[in-house]
């Protein structure tokens, strides 16, 4: 299945404004919203109209901002929030409700026939008011898949423009994601959303497979905000389809990435993890002698993002036990001081032998280069912390 006709759905401003630390005032989220609107995305979803008095001016401003996304809200399947949705001047109306048994008995209370009635009434509605419409199932894995497609089938016939998948508590595993777009696929004529939440770790797994399967449109939000362990991350997706085809994301302003991570993060007061996707502390850091080595001389070898296509540059740590020399020569050229081969190999023998001692800093390993080239030339060595343990 082709991977190039998508969209994302961002949804920092709906499901991101559910994650416990998140507490966007109305200018925080003409903020976040321009931000994502720059980066590119097709639509951004914001928090349902019916939350209260403030969050229904917010989507009203956002929706009047003039952005290039097309704006949208989130709504329970009923006429209420379906008109109050309408009210706001949004470009599209999200419509959801719980098909698993757990949700009919526990939420809503409602069977399977009183969704579709109920479906009916609202989409008669929303037909006439010049709006996308978008159906959801919300707990959509743990449903009966016989309900779900009967439910899918009926509102595919209203002719709305998407039906939505929803892995509302993470349970589902590639696979079992891929099996039920691809079924769903087969039976509507409808564009299909996924919305994937990351309890068990699978999310961005599962955006990807639900788009291999057919699915056209993918939730995000930025660093995976959400309920709970949140859903899949804007980071996340990018990255693993950048690694498929860089061309994939090539609509996209990717350099933007590092300041929504930033604006998010310190909006919601968290750290971006070491290990984030493309914008962590260390995903185009390299440690190790023999990746060092292999990245100086051909990055591809060791990365299969490239830094500058996101503003980025890597770095080669050299401040460890496990450097090599390769490193440290690339180092020194950084410096611009000239060492032989040799010399290099006697450096990075030296700067081993003291990272065994203790933890050094890059700025101890330049005062380390630097006086080598000074014993090298004659002169005076640099007052070094190294020598005042």
């Amino acid at each position: 299945m082709s991977l190039e006709h998508y969209s994302i759905i961002e949804s920092t401003l709906r499901e991101g404004e559910q994650f416990v630390n998140a507490f966007f005032t109305a200018d925080q989220k003409i903020r976040i919203a321009r931000l994502l609107d720059a980066f590119g995305v097709e639509y951004i979803e914001l928090t349902t109209p019916m939350a209260s008095p403030q969050s229904a001016r917010d989507v009203e401003t956002i929706a009047r901002l003039g952005l290039h996304a097309r704006t949208l809200t989130h709504v329970r399947c009923n006429l209420e929030d379906a008109r109050r949705a309408v009210e706001t001047g949004v470009n599209g109306v999200d419509v959801v409700i719980g098909t698993s048994s757990q949700l009919r008995e526990f939420s809503h209370g409602k069977s399977i026939s009183e969704i579709i009635d109920l479906a009916h009434e609202v989409f008669a509605y929303l037909k006439t008011q010049n709006v996308e419409m978008r159906f959801s199932t919300e707990d959509s894995l743990r449903s009966d898949p016989a309900d779900l497609f009967r439910v899918y089938g009926e509102v595919d016939k209203i002719g709305i423009d998407r039906v939505g998948v929803a892995d509302t508590v993470g349970i589902g595993n590639p696979r079992q994601i891929y099996q039920l777009i691809s079924e769903l696929r087969s039976r509507v004529k409808a564009d299909i959303e996924f919305h994937g939440h990351n309890d068990t770790g699978c999310a961005i797994a599962n955006a990807y497979a639900a788009l291999e399967a057919g699915a056209t449109h993918i939730d995000t939000s930025v660093l995976g905000i959400g309920e709970r362990n949140g859903i899949t991350s804007l980071g996340g997706l990018v990255a693993r389809l950048y690694a498929t085809d860089a061309s994939l994301v090539a609509k996209y302003n990717l350099p933007m990435l590092v300041e929504i991570d930033q604006t998010v993060a310190e909006l919601v007061g968290v750290d971006i993890p070491f290990n984030n996707y493309i914008t962590g502390y260390s995903a185009f850091t390299h440690k190790a002698g023999i990746h060092a080595k292999a990245v100086l001389n051909n990055p591809s070898t060791y990365e299969v993002l490239k830094p500058e296509a996101f503003g980025l540059t890597r770095y080669i740590h050299i401040a460890s036990r496990l450097t090599g020399w390769n490193a440290v020569r690339y180092r020194a050229e950084q410096l611009k001081l000239n060492f032989t081969d040799t010399e290099i190999k006697e450096i990075t023998e030296q700067i081993k032998f003291l990272s065994d001692e203790r933890v050094l800093t890059l700025d101890e390993v330049d005062t380390i280069l630097h006086n080598a080239m000074r014993a090298k030339n004659g002169e005076p060595m640099i007052e070094s912390a190294i020598s005042k343990d």
